[in-house]
């Protein structure tokens, strides 16, 4: 039996309620499935460690990390308390930059028993690869002068190697799809990065020949999503039209919610990180009523990573056969309490 040693950060507000129902799926999917079973530990990082600490994570924070299989999060952030930009780099972005996870993967499809805000989804089933280490989000810049003289720069930064691995990794998930992969592109607007981007497109998709594809530029991709969504498979996007497309991705599928993302080191060199698209919402935490579906989708995706691909597909069916039974959170029009979709859940697995 594979025992895999998971980091748990449940973080803050509904991370802490939502993690901990995730951890008790996966241990049941465990004991079902009779070939893997989880070793989990708990480490109290977030905005309440930063208001004793000073700090978001502890100094060998990273090191202690690296000597797990995975890392399993919940939320970040609590803006009342700690502002975001301390919150984000010193905890989730300083993980994903120091653990060389440079693909981010989030899924968004028409959940069985749960009706879209679109009128006609068509069954849509959409996978987003987003570069996950530089462009738009890039730390590099600063700010100068004061007053009506003061200047604010944000410096884009695209590799070849980022960007390449990037589209690599959405034309191999391709190969199990429906075989198409669009680019998210702004070439007409952004005059170096973007027509970089579609240059290193263009040259790898060449390697591709199987594989449909084809560049749309951000805005109307973004109308796509909404009007044809159908239509698209997988798509590559730089870091900042990820995120933006990714949380459409889930607004799509009835509630931000619901989404999962995986932060991937591809070369399994170290730990990935999964997590929910979802943030901490402190205006519900410990109410009982977060809706823990992303936490638990996350969860299966970790679950395929790791080889478990069936025990991954079980959990997401028993998750469209609680929301076919009608037992939803409020944010999907319910009354059920976290724990109710929970049970469920284990219920039908």
């Amino acid at each position: 039996m594979n025992t895999y040693k998971i980091a748990v950060i449940p973080g803050d507000g509904i991370g802490l309620e939502v993690v901990p129902a995730a951890i008790e799926v996966l241990d049941k999917i465990a004991v079902i499935d009779g070939s893997f079973q989880f070793e989990w530990t708990y480490f109290p990082w977030g905005c309440e460690y930063y208001l004793e600490h000073g700090v978001m994570m502890p100094e060998d924070g990273i090191e202690t990390l690296k000597k797990f299989d995975q890392i399993f999060l919940g939320a970040v952030g609590m803006p009342h308390l700690v502002p975001d930009h301390i919150s984000l780099w010193g905890l989730l972005i300083k993980i994903r930059r120091e653990m060389k996870q440079s693909i981010n993967v989030r899924p968004a499809k028409l959940l069985a028993g749960l009706e879209s805000p679109l009128k006609n989804p068509q069954n849509f089933n959409i996978t987003v690869v987003r570069e996950n280490s530089e462009g738009e989000y890039s730390d590099s810049g600063g700010r100068i002068h004061s007053g009506a003289d003061e200047i604010a720069i944000q410096n884009a930064v695209f590799t070849r190697k980022g960007t390449e691995r990037a589209m690599r990794y959405a034309f191999e998930l391709a190969k199990n799809t429906k075989g198409h992969v669009t680019s998210a592109t702004k070439s007409n607007g952004l005059t170096h990065s973007m027509p970089f981007w579609d240059e290193v497109f263009n040259s790898v998709k060449k390697d591709y020949p199987e594989i449909n594809s084809v560049s749309n530029h951000i805005d109307a991709l973004a109308a796509y999503m909404v009007m044809k969504p159908e239509t698209l498979d997988v798509i590559v996007a730089s870091n900042l039209f990820g995120d933006i497309l990714t949380d459409l991705g889930g607004a799509i599928m009835g509630s931000i919610g619901i989404a999962p993302a995986a932060n991937l080191n591809i070369e399994r060199e170290y730990p990935s990180m999964f997590e929910p698209v979802h943030g901490s919402a402190p205006d519900i935490a410990g109410k009982g009523i977060a809706n823990p579906i992303g936490q638990i989708w996350t969860g299966k995706m970790m679950l395929d990573f790791l080889g478990h691909h069936e025990a991954g597909t079980r959990i997401l069916n028993s998750i469209e056969k609680t929301l076919a039974s009608g037992i939803k959170t409020g944010d999907l029009g319910g009354t059920s309490t976290l724990a109710d979709v929970k049970d469920a859940i284990i219920k039908n697995l």
